[in-house]
């Protein structure tokens, strides 16, 4: 087993995001120094570190300097260019590494996966073509989600597709080629769970969460999910089994579509810490974030037991900052910034987080629960 990262080491993060600057600060905590790299100066994780590099994600001597100040390197969102890491990889320890990059950069690597990995998912289908678009459709069916393969999140780069005449403007829109076709999913809830996994291979793994969206975006987490306990932990047990297939050493969140029957599907991966894992930072003694850093330096995991109930809500545009006022008057809400200047409409300015007792949450009504927040 190697040997953890010493007091002061430096922790090299490529982006420099709120899942970034929420890393770092978790760092600090365990006495590690951040260095972030990022194409732009103004990210709000280099608010936080000790050092920055603002360079292209493939500018290979930016990169090699960058290696040589670190002690290990992750990554805060996953559409870094595969380029980078393998750049670094021969140069200072990458975690996670390629594979887990990889596969989550791309929507028919991550589907073929989850096939693989055992993880049920909805019929799909690779678009090359026009042609193949129909093709696909008189196969699948309507409605169904038309796709890009990649750099697509909260919502952007995809279309739905409900009648014949949606697939030619679809088709033309979505870039870049190629795409993917998914059948249009019936669920009744959304869930995700939480994963980590150290560098000797050990598996911790959050309750599982309920997950609503507004406009595509992230609005609201429930932990634990209102769902029965056996899809809890089916839930969990799948997150587990991916973070082992993709020999991850970090945390990832796989989020999934519970069917009205009580079966779930794999919907994405993301192989870093989550938006709707934030409830841990208030809710557990170790957050996904304290996770994340732990398993990245070599440390052994922490708990990932509850001492609460949480509801998280997202902090978004403008309307969202325009509750602060209300949130900061409210003495049970945690309120946690992202250091973000402009409040533009669509871009998560932070998050709250508000606690109950435990096993409290399934008997609130949602409007009691949502009254602070």
């Amino acid at each position: 087993m190697s040997t953890p990262l010493p007091p002061n080491s430096t922790i090299g993060i490529l982006g420099g995001g709120q899942l970034g600057r929420m890393s770092a600060l978790a760092a600090a905590e365990l006495g590690y120094r951040c260095h972030i790299y990022a194409p732009t100066n103004d990210e709000p994780g280099m608010l936080v570190s000790a050092a920055r590099t603002v360079a292209d994600y493939e500018d290979e001597a930016a990169l090699a300097a960058f290696a040589a100040t670190v002690d290990v390197v992750t990554f805060e969102f996953e559409n870094v260019p595969a380029r980078t890491l393998e750049v670094l990889s021969p140069l200072v320890p990458c975690r996670p590494g390629p594979k887990a990059l990889a596969v989550c950069q791309d929507r028919l690597l991550e589907k073929t996966f989850f096939r693989s990995a055992g993880v049920p998912v909805a019929p799909w289908a690779a678009v090359t073509t026009e042609s193949e678009l129909h093709e696909a459709v008189a196969r699948i069916g309507l409605p169904a989600v038309l796709k890009t393969t990649r750099l697509g999140y909260d919502g952007r780069g995809q279309a739905v597709l409900r009648t014949p005449e949606d697939l030619a403007p679809a088709w033309e829109r979505l870039s870049p080629k190629p795409l993917i076709l998914e059948a249009f999913v019936p669920f009744t809830q959304e869930l995700s769970a939480v994963a980590a996994r150290g560098l000797d291979g050990s598996t911790a793994v959050y309750d599982a969460v309920e997950n609503q969206h507004r406009h595509h975006i992230l609005d609201l987490s429930f932990a634990p999910a209102r769902v029965p306990a056996t899809v809890a932990e089916a839930a969990r047990a799948h997150a587990a089994h991916v973070a082992s297939a993709l020999d991850l050493v970090g945390v990832l969140a796989v989020e999934f579509f519970l069917l009205p029957d009580g079966g779930l599907l794999g919907n994405e991966i993301a192989p870093r810490p989550h938006n709707s894992g934030h409830w841990t930072q208030d809710a557990c003694q170790f957050s996904q974030f304290h996770q994340h850093i732990r398993a990245v330096a070599g440390l052994p995991l922490g708990a990932v037991t509850r001492h609460s109930d949480a509801v998280m809500r997202n902090l978004v545009g403008p309307e969202g900052m325009a509750r602060l006022p209300h949130l900061h008057a409210e003495g049970d809400v945690s309120v946690h910034l992202y250091g973000k200047a402009a409040a533009r409409p669509g871009r998560k300015m932070g998050h709250a987080n508000r606690l109950f007792p435990l096993g409290t949450l399934a008997r609130e009504a949602e409007a009691e629960l949502l009254s602070k927040l």
